[in-house]
Parts: C-alpha cells; sequence; structure tokens
C-alpha cells in the first residue's frame, strides 16, 4: 500500500504517503492533514498518489517555485491546453519566472517580491507582457493551493501592470480592394482572398485539406491546424469544440476555390501527380505544407505595397469580423463563423465597431417610429388634478 488514511479526531483526517527510499537508503513517508469529510482526504490523497506516479511529486515544506511551475506544466497544462499554449507558458516559465523567482520556496513568496518583479519586468518588456506572467503565475499558484502546498494565493494580493488596449487594424471595402490587386501576382493569393473571405486563423488555413471544402453546399469544416513548432510544422486538432466547426462560404469564394482547384490538378499533371481529397488546399509548389512564418512576411510585403503599412495577416480575420458587422450579419452568426467560445466574447472584441453603428440603428428606427406631436393646446395636461 503506498498511501492511506486515518481518522485523527472530528472532521480531522491524516494522509499517509510512501514517497520511496531516499538518499540515505530508507524508505521515506509524507504526512498531511486534513479538515473536512473522509471524501475531501481521500480526494487529496489520489492527488498526491497520481503527482507521485507522474514523478512530479515534491514534499510540500521544499516546494520552490521552479518545482511548482514545472510540475503544474507537466501535471496540468500539459494535459489541458493546447501544445501552442504549453509552448508558450513553457518560454515564459524558463525564460523569465524560473531564472528570477524559481529558487524561492513557495512558503517563502511575498506579494512584495511578485509586486519587485512585475516592477523590473516592466523595465524591459511591455505591460501586456507582463500581465500576461501575472496570468501564468497566478494559475501555477492557484494550483499550489489546490495541492495543499499553499494556503492561499499571493498574487491575489498583487497589483499587476494594466495593458494598453492592443491596437485593432481593419481595412476598409476600399482597402481590401488595393490589396487584393496588389497580391493578385502572388502565389499566397488563395490563401489570402479565403482568409479575407471567412475570417479564419492563419494556422486554420493552412491545415485545410481538400476533403473539408464543399464546393456544392458551399461550406468549409475546421478539422485540424498547421502550427510551426520548435522548427517543424505540425496539424494538430482543435481544442475545444468551438474552433472545431463547419461555416459557410461566399459563392464568390466558392466559384473561385473551384477554379483554383483545376489549376492545381492540371499543376500536378504536369509534375505525374494526382490531388487527393487529404491533399493540402494551400501548399508550395510541391504539395508540402506553407511555412507560416514566410506567409506572414509575405504578407506584410504585400500589405506594404499595397499602401498599408503595418497590417498583419491576422488582421483579415478582424477585417472580416468588422465588414460583416457592417453589413448587418447577427454577432451570433460571427462568433461561429470566428470559432469564438461565446457571443460576449465576440461583443467585446468588436465593441468599438458594434458603438460606433449606433446612430446608423437609430436612422432605422427614426424611419420606423413616426414624428412626435408637439401641439401644446393639444397635449395641455393638468399634471396636479390627477394626484
Amino acid at each position: 500500500m503506498r498511501g492511506n488514511i486515518r481518522q485523527r479526531g472530528k472532521n480531522s483526517w491524516q494522509i499517509q504517503i510512501y514517497t520511496g527510499k531516499g538518499p540515505d537508503g530508507k524508505y521515506h513517508r509524507h504526512l498531511e492533514t486534513v479538515k473536512g469529510r473522509k471524501g475531501d482526504a481521500q480526494k487529496r490523497l489520489t492527488e498526491l498518489l497520481n503527482s507521485l506516479n507522474k514523478g512530479v511529486y515534491t514534499p510540500p515544506g521544499k516546494v520552490t517555485v521552479a518545482d511548482l511551475l514545472n510540475q503544474w506544466l507537466q501535471g496540468y497544462v500539459k494535459t489541458n491546453c493546447s501544445i501552442r499554449t504549453l509552448d508558450a507558458i513553457q518560454s515564459i516559465a524558463e525564460h523569465h519566472l524560473i531564472p528570477v523567482l524559481g529558487h524561492i520556496q513557495l512558503k517563502q513568496l511575498q506579494p512584495s517580491i511578485i509586486q519587485s518583479y512585475y516592477s523590473q519586468a516592466c523595465e524591459k518588456l511591455s505591460a501586456r507582457s507582463v500581465h500576461y506572467h501575472h496570468r501564468i503565475l497566478k494559475q501555477a499558484l492557484k494550483y499550489a493551493v489546490r495541492q495543499g502546498y499553499l494556503g492561499r494565493n499571493p498574487c491575489d494580493l498583487v497589483d499587476p501592470p494594466s495593458p494598453r488596449g492592443k491596437h485593432m487594424r481593419t481595412l476598409t471595402q476600399g482597402e481590401v480592394t488595393d490589396l487584393l490587386v496588389v497580391a493578385s501576382s502572388n502565389s499566397h493569393y488563395p490563401v489570402i482572398y479565403t482568409a479575407v473571405s471567412t475570417g479564419l486563423r492563419q494556422a486554420e488555413l493552412l491545415g485545410l485539406r481538400w476533403r473539408d471544402i464543399d464546393i456544392a453546399s458551399r461550406s468549409i469544416s475546421v478539422n485540424r491546424a498547421l502550427y510551426k513548432r520548435r522548427g517543424i510544422c505540425q496539424f494538430i486538432e482543435p481544442k475545444t469544440a468551438h474552433s472545431r466547426r463547419r461555416i459557410s462560404m461566399t459563392s464568390k469564394l466558392a466559384e473561385f476555390l473551384a477554379e483554383y482547384r483545376l489549376e492545381r490538378e492540371r499543376l500536378y499533371h504536369q509534375m505525374g501527380k494526382t490531388i487527393s481529397l487529404d491533399g493540402l488546399v494551400f501548399a508550395n509548389h510541391e504539395g508540402k505544407p506553407i511555412d507560416p512564418g514566410v506567409l506572414t512576411h509575405n504578407f506584410a510585403r504585400i500589405a506594404k505595397r499595397a499602401g498599408l503599412q503595418g497590417v498583419r495577416f491576422h488582421d483579415l480575420r478582424h477585417t472580416f469580423a468588422s465588414l460583416m458587422l457592417l453589413r448587418g450579419a447577427k454577432p451570433k452568426v460571427i462568433s461561429e463563423a470566428l470559432g469564438h467560445s461565446s457571443v460576449a466574447f465576440t461583443m467585446d472584441v468588436y465593441s468599438h465597431i458594434i458603438e460606433g453603428m449606433q446612430s446608423d440603428a437609430m436612422a432605422l428606427l427614426d424611419e420606423v417610429l413616426p414624428a412626435a406631436v408637439n401641439d401644446a393646446g393639444k397635449n395641455n395636461v393638468n399634471l396636479t388634478s390627477t394626484f
């Protein structure tokens, strides 16, 4: 038996687990008291045994911030988040949090130490970046509280830097036309045109296969995405049900993709190849995945030549949403097309566009409501007689 529970008093239980042999050759054990019901103690015992089985168990009294971050990454983030999210968090932990805070034992991690870290980090990084560090550290320490390493989360007593609102660049109808004219002679034109026509993320576009394109029903199924991880392109399935979705195409896009496929079939025929349903829709001339970094840099050059300095590929997604909103599409429809987790999130992201539509909405209301009667003689009411 590697662990057991025994009652110490009313609503008090002692957990005991055997952690294996130590450097002295003797078997070591960990004792911990849990207040509450026996079920609470059993839940805690299960957590300890799971961490022991995963090889991420550390005696609570000696846990450092580095120990916690590594345990949290392996025990929670790795199994509950996408690979891209794991890489991002792991990079911040390894290059920022651990070098400065890693040596500190959790029980000695005071709010003032965390606040000092934020202050120093803001000297080199943006407030938005440091705020993201705060979110990561806070979630890791929340995990520490659940594991019984801490009684409360010290990040709750810290004031993180307030990030400035991120500038969102959306293109007007005229700017979209200018961009597509310049891009028309570029090999990446098909993916650029599809991006602004669907609002799909770059990774989702590069992961599309021909089996995902239904010309007859004018729809696209999003089932995977292409990410470049540590120099290697990988196809990853969506982590959430919202990201895995089916969206409609415009008739112009459906016609374009049908013609584009015929062009690709002729090209492949010349090379002695055929297009399969599992073949990539947007690929290089050899049929291999397009490098996301190459597409990003190439698009920046196209945008610059179109007089759109600083416009990113991701701004095509924002442009799709803004044009849809301005044309009267319902937020729920746009939210589903973008793969957002909720309509509320979509409304929050594009609130500035929605606010700008109030005058148009009032104009529509003005057409419906009759003009008010403003005749003092006919509408003279003695309010005092009412009471």
